[in-house]
């Protein structure tokens, strides 16, 4: 079974153009430099999933014409990963039923305290239902169903707060990886179709640069992995130019093909 993965945005923390910056990247007149949130949409098996709700998700629905959500990921609680929590209740509003998100305790913790008017339902009216109802993952590591999609999911830590890798088939989506342990490419063993963050050239606490995001994509063994959550340190089309064949940076709007088989 065949499926899509839309990068709905590519870009790190503060997006590109980052604010006030004039520097070439920022400038540039490239589409492929200018880079929202990272965010992305899975499609499978007639499903939409969105991974990851971030600060410019409301332009990005718009943009996609995302008109309708079988169920949203988030792989992490920082604010540029979940920024727009509250825009999901438009897709709740127009199906009538709450929209379910996917995610650790630890995440859902931290963002039920943050919009918890959207988590319950409104004690006044006891017909409101609650706009989003999470599923929460058991344990670091595992095999879950979501929405009749099969998926296996890792923990990984950026900066001490938890983080969620995920794959489904041959594809996997591995963000804000800094730390991680050696258990994790057992867990992406034998994925062919790799995404994965890559801040810029030089180190970072929180971030893999681009020469340690090509390691790992060597560990995994990936045929295609597409870097994302990208800073303006990056220009696109320099960056490629350095880059080994197979390894690439995604822009906005890129759609590639996934399998469910492997």
């Amino acid at each position: 079974m065949k499926g899509r993965f839309c990068f709905l945005g590519t870009g790190g923390s503060m997006g590109i153009p980052v604010i006030g910056c004039s520097c070439r990247v920022c400038k540039s007149l490239s589409p492929k430099d200018k880079r929202l949130r990272a965010s992305g949409v899975l499609s499978v098996n007639h499903k939409r999933l969105l991974v990851d709700c971030g600060p410019d998700f409301r332009q990005q629905a718009l943009r996609h014409n995302i008109d309708y959500l079988d169920g949203v990921i988030i792989t992490h609680a920082h604010h540029d990963h979940t920024a727009s929590v509250d825009e999901l209740r438009a897709y709740s509003m127009m199906s009538g039923q709450p929209i379910s998100c996917l995610m650790s305790k630890d995440t859902a913790d931290d963002i039920i305290a943050r919009f918890q008017y959207i988590f319950q339902p409104d004690q006044k009216i006891k017909k409101l239902l609650p706009k989003i109802v999470p599923e929460i993952l058991e344990g670091d590591r595992g095999e879950t169903k979501f929405k009749g999609v099969d998926f296996r999911y890792f923990t990984y830590k950026q900066a001490g707060m938890k983080v969620n890798g995920l794959r489904t088939g041959n594809f996997a989506y591995v963000t804000d990886i800094r730390d991680y342990p050696d258990s994790i490419f057992d867990d992406l063993k034998g994925v062919e179709v790799l995404v994965l963050s890559a801040l810029r050239f030089t180190p970072s606490n929180l971030h893999l640069s681009v020469d340690e995001a090509i390691e790992f994509s060597k560990k995994v063994g990936a045929q295609k992995t597409w870097l994302t959550h990208i800073a303006h340190d990056l220009s696109h089309e320099q960056t490629n130019a350095y880059l080994p064949e197979n390894v690439r940076l995604a822009y906005d709007g890129l759609e590639i093909d996934i399998s469910l088989e492997i």
